[in-house]
């Protein structure tokens, strides 16, 4: 361990010290005993997986921290990339082969609760004392189930905002500041349309918004396209937009039972992303399916793209492109709007090692390890010092996340990601006829009978 991680290591154990119990290296009982405390087995080794390799250098951190604590646990770290680590972590159930802890997703956790595949914690942190209370609002609540029991300690959130090219505005004779007061409607676009069409550019040197205008030949987009339509959650493709409409994904989150998709508000927003791929302002489905949408930016392919706070560092290190940010457009309904995603992290039920497992996850989900995190510049944490910690970080880089993704936090402008049963039923419904619409082979209206689909999900 070097001298800054121990220097950091030390003081997140004094900071974890309430948390701390003793951890004996006698084997037994994992399950939680009828006070809430955990078994006897709470030495040896375990397991933690998480999908982000930028954020394992501070987990590791963490884990050394907490090796500090408690000397006679281990922990080790993998990481996988998103395709695999899911597949990991199922085919680990199915195997018994599974992580003891692993980072866990809203849209993934209700089914595995449904499959009794996640540890409750409720007794575990009622006998260790540990308060769920202390996360930025509505975070914690995410976690608890439909059964009342909670899966989860959250370890972060994100938002979404604008990166933009400064040299592409530059050249466009556009105003960083014009960014920051953008207006969307989903029925001509708004000024946010119109700043679209100025930023695009043909291979001609035509604007988008200027005669002549080849969208056959287009040199710079002025809006991108994550990597695809987004399907029925559309994070960082529309969901910006739609939740300034009054527009909900379901009759209620968490745990909805009746989707929302056949609403005009969604569809019509849905119908003016596919118009921006008509007008030749945003590249097609078929174009970035399978690309790197931060990469395109970084080749200087797009004067704008909206996407996740989890890609601020990737979007920031691309040389030759100077990055800017900017928040969300305001919506009809006078604000701006953002999904608020939130991860935690969770105990695998088969776990032979819970009281350590238990202890990690408790040690995750505290100042301690989250104020290192934020530290790191990399995500917000949860906790709100560790979110202060973030912002602070990434501004002695020079980023300003405070006016662009923070914003929603700070205004109040947040909606939670869907959380509701059937999460991979409804994808697997929903992505294929929301990309029908963006490739012109269907209607926007055509959703509504999809949405009949969906709900049948929750009635059949």
């Amino acid at each position: 361990m070097s001298r800054s991680t121990r220097t950091k290591a030390g003081a997140a154990v004094a900071a974890f010290a309430a948390l701390t119990l003793s951890l004996t290296a006698c084997a037994g009982e994992t399950t939680p005993s009828a006070s809430g405390s955990a078994g006897g087995q709470a030495a040896g080794e375990i397991s933690y997986w998480l999908w982000d390799s930028n954020q394992k250098p501070v987990y590791q951190q963490c884990a050394d921290a907490f090796a500090a604590a408690n000397p006679s646990v281990k922990v080790n770290i993998t990481q996988y990339s998103w395709d695999d680590y899911w597949t990991n972590v199922t085919n680990g159930f199915v195997a018994g082969t599974a992580p003891d802890v692993f980072t866990n997703h809203l849209s993934k956790y209700p089914e595995f609760v449904t499959q009794g595949q996640l540890e409750p914690l409720d007794e575990y942190l009622a006998a260790d004392g540990v308060k769920t209370d202390v996360y930025q609002k509505g975070l914690a609540d995410l976690w608890v189930a439909q059964d009342g029991k909670r899966y989860g300690l959250p370890k972060d959130f994100d938002t979404v905002a604008i990166f933009y090219n400064k040299a592409v505005l530059k050249d466009a004779g556009v105003a960083e500041a014009d960014l920051q007061k953008l207006t969307w409607n989903p029925t001509d676009g708004g000024t946010y349309e119109k700043m679209i069409a100025h930023l695009t550019l043909d291979a001609n040197g035509k604007r988008g918004d200027e005669a002549g205008f080849d969208k056959s030949r287009v040199k710079v987009y002025g809006l991108g396209l994550d990597g695809g339509s987004g399907g029925g959650n559309g994070q960082t493709q529309w969901s910006m937009y739609s939740g300034t409409t009054g527009w909900t994904v379901t009759d209620k989150n968490p745990w909805g039972t009746a989707y929302n998709y056949d609403k005009p508000e969604f569809q019509g927003t849905i119908a003016w992303m596919r118009s921006l791929i008509e007008k030749g302002y945003m590249p097609s489905l078929e174009s970035v399916t399978g690309q790197s949408s931060a990469d395109i930016f970084g080749a200087g392919k797009y004067a704008m793209i909206t996407n996740g706070s989890w890609m601020i560092n990737q979007m920031f290190s691309y040389k030759g492109v100077e990055t800017g940010l900017a928040p969300t457009p305001i919506g009809p309904s006078g604000k701006r709007s953002s999904m608020y995603n939130g991860l935690a992290d969770s105990v695998w039920v088969g776990s032979k090692n819970k009281a350590a497992a238990v202890k990690w996850v408790e040690f995750l989900g505290s100042a301690a390890c989250q104020d290192l995190v934020g530290k790191s510049g990399v995500v917000f944490p949860a906790i709100p010092s560790g979110t202060d910690a973030a912002s602070a970080a990434f501004a002695a880089k020079g980023i300003d996340v405070a006016s662009s993704f923070l914003v929603h936090v700070t205004d109040g402008t947040t909606f939670l990601f869907p959380i509701t049963d059937n999460a991979s039923q409804v994808t697997n419904l929903m992505t294929p006829a929301v990309d029908a619409v963006f490739t012109g082979k269907a209607r926007a209206d055509s959703l509504t009978a999809v949405n009949e689909q969906v709900n049948a999900l929750f009635t059949g």
